[in-house]
């Protein structure tokens, strides 16, 4: 029986295996999907780049105006005369120039006077100075001077005068400044018949005093001695005003005073004058 029962199961199994399988697949849908990311709200920043300093608004460099330090200048003159009781002329022309730049200042000078009084000469004299100041800060300065002189009727051939020294401002303000100065230098000069050169010492003092746009005082003192002989020395003043007309005209009054402790033989000591005259600046 049990044999029987083997052989149909048997049958049965080659039978099924020997059949087709057929397998019907509808609405087959295929999904694929790979890292999908969705962004919102996006913001671009763009970084500003910083223009260099003195860029225009183009980006381009800009290009500055060079500073200029001109030279100032102005011619003065003067004339007095009087007749009558009296014969007298007085005539007097002097020029300076000054230019001042943030390290150097440079100053020139040269003016000439002659006077008479019935028919003789009572002033004839010729000068000029030039100076040169370094700045070592903002108000002491190292300096280098030399100035020459001629007066014919003080009977002083020539004078002149060299060396080096130091300042110092100790107010140096818009409208106004005030500077000492000291230093050292030699003097060559001819009184008469005499010749002679020696060392020097020089003090000075210098002063201005702006009152507006249109008027100013100014005044200096200047002392230079021999060294070895301290009782030869020359004192040199001056004080004025100067009122503006217009732009490049104004009037001018002074008084220049020089001092000669040895002057020469039946020369006197003292000379001054009084000017009043007119300046043109340029």
């Amino acid at each position: 029986m049990i044999v029987v029962v083997a052989g149909i199961l048997a049958a049965f199994s080659v039978n099924a295996l020997a059949q087709s399988n057929v397998v019907t697949v509808t609405n087959v849908v295929t999904m694929t999907v790979t890292n999908i990311v969705t962004v919102t709200n996006i913001v671009t920043k763009t970084e500003a780049v910083a223009k260099p300093a003195g860029a225009t608004a183009s980006g381009k460099p800009e290009l500055k105006a060079e500073v200029k330090y001109p030279w100032k200048s102005s011619v003065s003159a003067g004339l007095t005369l009087t007749r009558g009781n009296s014969d007298t002329m007085l005539f007097t022309v002097v020029f300076q120039t000054d230019k001042k730049m943030p390290v150097n200042e440079y100053s020139l000078g040269a003016g000439a006077s002659y006077g008479t009084q019935d028919s003789a000469d009572t002033v004839n004299n010729y000068k000029a100075f030039g100076q040169w100041n370094h700045l070592f800060s903002d108000r002491f300065y190292g300096y280098l001077r030399a100035e020459g002189l001629r007066d014919i009727v003080a009977d002083l051939d020539y004078r002149f005068t060299i060396g080096p020294g130091a300042g110092y401002y100790l107010i140096k303000e818009t409208s106004t400044t005030l500077a000492m100065e000291a230093g050292a230098g030699e003097e060559i000069q001819r009184t008469g018949s005499k010749s002679e050169s020696f060392a020097t010492g020089r003090l000075a003092e210098r002063f201005e005093h702006k009152f507006n746009d249109r008027a100013r005082l100014w005044q200096n003192v200047e002392v230079t001695s021999q060294v070895d002989k301290l009782d030869n020395y020359v004192v040199n003043c001056e004080i004025g005003v100067e009122t503006s007309i217009t732009k490049s005209f104004s009037l001018k009054t002074y008084l220049d005073d020089s001092y000669n402790r040895i002057p020469a033989a039946g020369r006197l000591k003292n000379d001054a004058k009084l000017v009043a005259g007119i300046s043109y600046k340029f």
